[in-house]
């Protein structure tokens, strides 16, 4: 007989795995989208190199931080301390919004040899992740 996980007080957490599963929820669907305009020769998704390239990038990079918010939000209270758990778990849920994001946008009205410029959100994105994962890799590991 197996027993019902517990739930977490943390809303930070529970913040995280909601954010985690949502960017799941729209970035697999999404690359069957992408998969789908490209077997339809879908012409606006075509013409454009850049726009294909900046999409799959969204597609991949929402996909991999969904998978990094669900595995933080599962682990937080055993490898984050409570102090930088909230402040971590924020930083980790607004990179791995931002980037992927920042890549769509990067697709959406861009000239062919440039993204838009919504990619400027891309380095931000990233920016607040390598804080995070450096925050944790130095904090001391709680008890």
């Amino acid at each position: 007989m197996t027993t019902a996980p517990a739930k977490t007080a943390d809303p930070a957490i529970r913040k995280t795995l909601r954010t985690g599963w949502l960017l799941l929820a729209i970035a697999l669907p999404f690359g069957v989208t992408l998969e789908g305009l490209h077997g339809f020769k879908v012409q606006a998704y075509l013409a454009s190199e850049m726009r294909r390239e900046m999409w799959r990038l969204a597609h991949a990079h929402g996909t991999l931080l969904g998978i990094l918010c669900l595995i933080s939000g599962a682990i937080a209270e055993a490898y984050i301390a409570a102090p930088i758990r909230p402040r971590v778990l924020a930083f980790i849920r607004w990179g791995a919004v931002l980037m992927p994001l920042g890549f769509f946008l990067g697709g959406v009205l861009n000239s062919e040899g440039d993204p838009s410029l919504g990619i400027l959100l891309v380095p931000v994105g990233a920016l607040l992740l390598v804080i995070a994962l450096v925050r944790v890799a130095l904090a001391p590991r709680p008890r």
